[in-house]
Protein backbone atom coordinates (compact mmCIF):
# COMPACT_ATOMS: atom_id res chain seq x y z
CA UNK A 1 0.00 0.00 0.00
CA UNK A 2 1.43 3.30 -0.93
CA UNK A 3 1.61 6.04 1.75
CA UNK A 4 0.50 9.68 1.03
CA UNK A 5 3.23 11.91 2.01
CA UNK A 6 2.56 15.34 3.24
CA UNK A 7 5.40 16.98 2.56
CA UNK A 8 8.04 16.30 -0.34
CA UNK A 9 11.71 14.99 0.37
CA UNK A 10 14.37 17.10 2.30
CA UNK A 11 17.20 17.23 -0.32
CA UNK A 12 18.65 20.13 0.22
CA UNK A 13 20.89 22.27 2.53
CA UNK A 14 18.40 24.62 3.09
CA UNK A 15 14.79 22.26 2.74
CA UNK A 16 15.17 21.85 6.78
CA UNK A 17 15.65 25.44 7.70
CA UNK A 18 12.80 26.31 5.76
CA UNK A 19 10.88 23.16 6.78
CA UNK A 20 11.39 24.56 10.30
CA UNK A 21 9.91 28.48 10.09
CA UNK A 22 7.26 26.58 8.41
CA UNK A 23 5.86 24.35 10.90
CA UNK A 24 6.73 27.27 13.55
CA UNK A 25 4.14 29.23 10.95
CA UNK A 26 1.66 26.10 11.36
CA UNK A 27 2.56 25.98 15.10
CA UNK A 28 1.46 29.83 15.45
CA UNK A 29 -1.80 29.34 13.49
CA UNK A 30 -3.16 26.39 14.78
CA UNK A 31 -2.38 27.99 18.97
CA UNK A 32 -3.99 31.01 18.27
CA UNK A 33 -6.82 29.28 16.05
CA UNK A 34 -8.07 27.19 18.88
CA UNK A 35 -7.00 30.07 21.55
CA UNK A 36 -9.23 32.24 20.12
CA UNK A 37 -12.52 29.24 19.39
CA UNK A 38 -12.29 27.95 23.05
CA UNK A 39 -12.26 31.75 24.40
CA UNK A 40 -15.66 32.29 21.69
CA UNK A 41 -16.97 29.17 23.53
CA UNK A 42 -16.04 29.68 26.81
CA UNK A 43 -17.53 33.78 26.89
CA UNK A 44 -20.30 32.59 24.81
CA UNK A 45 -21.32 30.23 27.92
CA UNK A 46 -20.58 32.25 30.53
CA UNK A 47 -22.06 35.47 30.05
CA UNK A 48 -24.79 33.72 27.88
CA UNK A 49 -27.83 36.02 28.17
CA UNK A 50 -29.86 35.38 31.70
CA UNK A 51 -32.98 36.36 33.54
CA UNK A 52 -32.37 39.56 35.46
CA UNK A 53 -28.64 39.71 33.71
CA UNK A 54 -27.35 42.82 32.59
CA UNK A 55 -24.62 43.37 30.12
CA UNK A 56 -22.33 45.67 31.53
CA UNK A 57 -19.74 48.22 29.77
CA UNK A 58 -16.09 48.22 30.28
CA UNK A 59 -14.18 51.43 29.51
CA UNK A 60 -10.59 50.00 30.99
CA UNK A 61 -8.43 47.08 30.10
CA UNK A 62 -4.75 48.72 29.99
CA UNK A 63 -3.29 45.34 30.91
CA UNK A 64 -5.41 43.63 28.21
CA UNK A 65 -4.41 46.34 26.17
CA UNK A 66 -1.24 45.90 26.15
CA UNK A 67 -1.06 42.53 25.83
CA UNK A 68 -2.86 41.89 22.86
CA UNK A 69 -0.54 44.65 20.95
CA UNK A 70 2.68 43.65 22.65
CA UNK A 71 2.43 39.60 22.11
CA UNK A 72 1.54 39.59 18.58
CA UNK A 73 4.42 42.45 17.64
CA UNK A 74 6.85 40.18 18.99
CA UNK A 75 5.51 37.21 16.76
CA UNK A 76 5.63 39.57 14.10
CA UNK A 77 9.33 40.15 14.49
CA UNK A 78 10.50 37.01 15.28
CA UNK A 79 8.68 35.97 11.71
CA UNK A 80 10.49 38.32 9.85
CA UNK A 81 14.03 38.22 11.04
CA UNK A 82 13.70 34.60 10.88
CA UNK A 83 12.26 34.54 7.32
CA UNK A 84 14.72 37.21 6.40
CA UNK A 85 17.82 35.45 7.36
CA UNK A 86 16.45 32.49 5.32
CA UNK A 87 15.84 35.14 2.55
CA UNK A 88 19.26 36.66 2.67
CA UNK A 89 21.41 33.09 3.25
CA UNK A 90 19.35 31.80 -0.23
CA UNK A 91 19.88 34.82 -1.87
CA UNK A 92 24.02 34.66 -1.90
CA UNK A 93 25.48 32.00 -3.94
CA UNK A 94 28.26 30.40 -3.08
CA UNK A 95 31.73 31.74 -5.07
CA UNK A 96 32.64 28.19 -6.32
CA UNK A 97 28.86 27.28 -7.47
CA UNK A 98 28.58 25.72 -10.99
CA UNK A 99 26.46 27.34 -13.14
CA UNK A 100 23.74 26.63 -15.27
CA UNK A 101 21.74 28.34 -17.76
CA UNK A 102 17.76 27.71 -17.62
CA UNK A 103 15.56 28.91 -20.85
CA UNK A 104 11.80 28.75 -19.94
CA UNK A 105 9.63 29.12 -22.86
CA UNK A 106 5.65 27.52 -23.25
CA UNK A 107 5.64 24.92 -22.54
CA UNK A 108 9.29 23.38 -21.45
CA UNK A 109 12.31 24.06 -19.74
CA UNK A 110 15.71 24.09 -21.86
CA UNK A 111 18.98 23.90 -19.83
CA UNK A 112 22.26 24.35 -20.74
CA UNK A 113 25.16 23.14 -18.39
CA UNK A 114 28.99 24.96 -19.35
CA UNK A 115 30.25 21.34 -20.47
CA UNK A 116 28.10 21.95 -23.38
CA UNK A 117 25.19 19.37 -22.34
CA UNK A 118 21.68 19.93 -23.19
CA UNK A 119 18.34 19.19 -21.35
CA UNK A 120 15.32 19.29 -21.61
CA UNK A 121 13.07 19.24 -18.80
CA UNK A 122 15.22 17.35 -16.73
CA UNK A 123 18.23 18.76 -14.74
CA UNK A 124 20.94 16.75 -13.65
CA UNK A 125 23.34 17.76 -10.38
CA UNK A 126 25.83 16.60 -8.42
CA UNK A 127 25.19 16.48 -5.15
CA UNK A 128 27.11 18.44 -2.43
CA UNK A 129 27.90 20.59 -5.17
CA UNK A 130 26.17 24.43 -5.13
CA UNK A 131 24.37 24.73 -8.08
CA UNK A 132 24.04 27.83 -9.87
CA UNK A 133 20.82 28.75 -12.06
CA UNK A 134 20.33 31.32 -14.28
CA UNK A 135 17.38 32.17 -15.79
CA UNK A 136 15.35 33.55 -18.92
CA UNK A 137 12.32 33.62 -19.98
CA UNK A 138 11.38 33.62 -23.69
CA UNK A 139 8.05 34.50 -23.75
CA UNK A 140 5.56 35.10 -20.12
CA UNK A 141 6.02 34.73 -16.57
CA UNK A 142 7.18 30.94 -15.63
CA UNK A 143 8.68 30.15 -12.04
CA UNK A 144 11.20 27.29 -11.60
CA UNK A 145 10.42 24.87 -8.65
CA UNK A 146 11.77 21.89 -6.81
CA UNK A 147 9.63 21.31 -3.74
CA UNK A 148 12.35 18.54 -2.24
CA UNK A 149 14.78 21.58 -2.65
CA UNK A 150 12.49 24.08 -1.27
CA UNK A 151 13.38 26.44 -3.89
CA UNK A 152 11.08 28.29 -6.27
CA UNK A 153 11.94 31.43 -8.34
CA UNK A 154 9.65 33.11 -10.56
CA UNK A 155 11.22 33.86 -14.08
CA UNK A 156 10.19 37.15 -15.97
CA UNK A 157 10.60 37.59 -19.45
CA UNK A 158 13.09 40.65 -20.59
CA UNK A 159 15.13 40.11 -17.37
CA UNK A 160 17.89 37.94 -15.83
CA UNK A 161 17.21 36.42 -12.08
CA UNK A 162 19.65 33.56 -10.31
CA UNK A 163 18.53 31.12 -7.60
CA UNK A 164 21.07 28.75 -6.34
CA UNK A 165 20.70 24.97 -4.01
CA UNK A 166 23.25 22.31 -3.06
CA UNK A 167 21.90 18.88 -3.54
CA UNK A 168 22.26 16.64 0.35
CA UNK A 169 20.45 13.65 -1.73
CA UNK A 170 20.92 11.42 -4.61
CA UNK A 171 17.34 10.72 -6.36
CA UNK A 172 15.02 11.63 -9.06
CA UNK A 173 12.80 14.92 -7.80
CA UNK A 174 9.87 17.28 -9.30
CA UNK A 175 10.16 19.89 -11.28
CA UNK A 176 7.45 21.93 -11.94
CA UNK A 177 6.15 25.37 -13.66
CA UNK A 178 4.71 26.65 -10.25
CA UNK A 179 2.97 29.84 -12.70
CA UNK A 180 0.15 29.65 -14.67
CA UNK A 181 1.68 30.41 -18.37
CA UNK A 182 -1.26 28.78 -20.70
CA UNK A 183 -3.22 26.01 -22.00
CA UNK A 184 -0.13 23.44 -21.58
CA UNK A 185 1.00 24.99 -18.07
CA UNK A 186 0.23 21.65 -16.13
CA UNK A 187 2.59 19.81 -18.33
CA UNK A 188 5.45 21.73 -18.19
CA UNK A 189 7.10 19.48 -15.52
CA UNK A 190 10.43 17.65 -15.44
CA UNK A 191 12.84 16.27 -12.85
CA UNK A 192 16.11 17.23 -11.31
CA UNK A 193 18.17 14.09 -10.35
CA UNK A 194 21.09 14.70 -8.20
CA UNK A 195 23.56 12.48 -8.61
CA UNK A 196 26.64 11.66 -6.63
CA UNK A 197 29.50 13.28 -8.31
CA UNK A 198 31.30 10.48 -9.74
CA UNK A 199 28.23 9.77 -11.79
CA UNK A 200 27.70 12.92 -12.40
CA UNK A 201 31.29 13.50 -14.24
CA UNK A 202 30.52 10.66 -16.32
CA UNK A 203 26.81 11.15 -16.93
CA UNK A 204 28.43 15.03 -18.07
CA UNK A 205 30.98 13.46 -20.31
CA UNK A 206 28.64 10.91 -22.00
CA UNK A 207 28.16 13.34 -24.63
CA UNK A 208 30.45 15.63 -26.58
CA UNK A 209 28.48 19.12 -27.76
CA UNK A 210 29.14 22.64 -28.64
CA UNK A 211 29.87 24.40 -25.22
CA UNK A 212 28.30 27.97 -24.48
CA UNK A 213 31.46 29.73 -25.32
CA UNK A 214 32.47 28.29 -28.23
CA UNK A 215 28.69 28.57 -29.77
CA UNK A 216 28.96 32.51 -28.58
CA UNK A 217 32.16 33.04 -30.38
CA UNK A 218 30.32 31.73 -33.40
CA UNK A 219 27.72 33.77 -33.29
CA UNK A 220 29.76 36.65 -32.08
CA UNK A 221 31.77 36.51 -35.73
CA UNK A 222 27.90 36.01 -37.32
CA UNK A 223 26.82 39.31 -35.90
CA UNK A 224 29.72 40.72 -36.95
CA UNK A 225 30.42 42.42 -33.18
CA UNK A 226 33.92 41.66 -34.00
CA UNK A 227 33.79 44.15 -36.61
CA UNK A 228 33.22 46.89 -33.61
CA UNK A 229 34.98 45.67 -30.51
CA UNK A 230 38.21 44.34 -32.08
CA UNK A 231 41.15 46.01 -31.23
CA UNK A 232 43.05 48.05 -33.59
CA UNK A 233 41.50 51.12 -36.32
CA UNK A 234 37.94 49.09 -36.25
CA UNK A 235 37.65 49.44 -32.71
CA UNK A 236 34.57 51.49 -32.53
CA UNK A 237 33.18 50.14 -28.78
CA UNK A 238 35.10 48.91 -25.82
CA UNK A 239 37.54 45.44 -25.58
CA UNK A 240 35.31 43.11 -23.96
CA UNK A 241 38.32 41.19 -22.60
CA UNK A 242 38.43 40.81 -18.87
CA UNK A 243 35.11 43.37 -18.50
CA UNK A 244 33.29 40.76 -16.97
CA UNK A 245 32.34 41.44 -12.82
CA UNK A 246 34.38 44.94 -13.37
CA UNK A 247 32.51 48.37 -13.00
CA UNK A 248 32.30 50.26 -16.12
CA UNK A 249 31.94 53.88 -15.83
CA UNK A 250 29.23 55.60 -18.32
CA UNK A 251 28.63 58.64 -19.80
CA UNK A 252 27.49 61.10 -17.35
CA UNK A 253 29.64 59.76 -14.30
CA UNK A 254 27.69 57.05 -13.38
CA UNK A 255 29.07 53.21 -13.04
CA UNK A 256 27.21 49.86 -14.00
CA UNK A 257 28.07 46.30 -13.33
CA UNK A 258 29.55 44.21 -16.46
CA UNK A 259 27.62 41.14 -15.62
CA UNK A 260 24.74 39.12 -17.28
CA UNK A 261 21.99 41.82 -17.34
CA UNK A 262 23.98 44.68 -18.52
CA UNK A 263 25.43 42.25 -21.57
CA UNK A 264 21.80 41.55 -22.08
CA UNK A 265 20.46 44.74 -21.96
CA UNK A 266 23.41 46.27 -24.40
CA UNK A 267 22.36 43.72 -26.64
CA UNK A 268 18.61 44.39 -27.07
CA UNK A 269 18.77 48.21 -26.09
CA UNK A 270 22.44 49.00 -26.43
CA UNK A 271 21.18 52.87 -26.09
CA UNK A 272 20.08 52.68 -22.78
CA UNK A 273 23.71 52.39 -20.83
CA UNK A 274 26.97 54.35 -23.14
CA UNK A 275 30.08 53.23 -21.94
CA UNK A 276 32.37 56.60 -21.63
CA UNK A 277 34.24 58.20 -24.04
CA UNK A 278 32.69 55.68 -27.29
CA UNK A 279 29.85 56.99 -29.35
CA UNK A 280 26.61 55.40 -29.33
CA UNK A 281 26.86 52.93 -32.47
CA UNK A 282 25.59 49.31 -31.78
CA UNK A 283 22.59 48.62 -33.49
CA UNK A 284 19.79 47.09 -31.47
CA UNK A 285 19.94 42.74 -31.99
CA UNK A 286 15.69 42.99 -30.55
CA UNK A 287 14.07 40.09 -32.16
CA UNK A 288 16.92 38.69 -34.14
CA UNK A 289 18.42 36.13 -31.60
CA UNK A 290 16.81 34.33 -28.98
CA UNK A 291 17.46 33.98 -25.05
CA UNK A 292 19.63 31.10 -25.68
CA UNK A 293 21.90 32.60 -28.27
CA UNK A 294 22.39 35.70 -25.48
CA UNK A 295 23.31 33.37 -22.91
CA UNK A 296 26.13 31.50 -25.69
CA UNK A 297 27.29 35.12 -25.93
CA UNK A 298 27.55 35.93 -22.36
CA UNK A 299 29.47 32.77 -21.65
CA UNK A 300 31.99 33.46 -24.53
CA UNK A 301 32.20 37.10 -23.42
CA UNK A 302 32.94 35.62 -19.90
CA UNK A 303 35.72 33.54 -21.01
CA UNK A 304 37.61 36.50 -22.69
CA UNK A 305 40.73 37.89 -21.15
CA UNK A 306 42.30 41.15 -21.82
CA UNK A 307 45.55 38.90 -23.58
CA UNK A 308 42.59 37.56 -25.91
CA UNK A 309 41.76 41.27 -26.78
CA UNK A 310 37.82 42.07 -28.21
Amino acid sequence: MMGFPLFPEVASTIAKSVDRLYFFLIGITVFFSVLIFVSILYFAVKYRRKPGRTAEQVSEGLGLEIAWTVVPFLITIVIFTWGSSLYIANSRVPDQAMDIYVVGRQWMWKIQHPSGRREINELHVPVGQAVKLTLASQDVIHSFFIPAFRVKQDVVPGRYVTMWFQPTRAGEYHLFCAEYCGTSHSAMIGRVVAMEPEDFQKWLGGVTEETPALAGERLFSDFNCVNCHATGARQRCPQLGGLYGTDVQLEGGAHVKFDEAYVRESIINPNAKIVKGYPPVMPTYRGQISEEQILDLIAYIRSLTPEKGQ
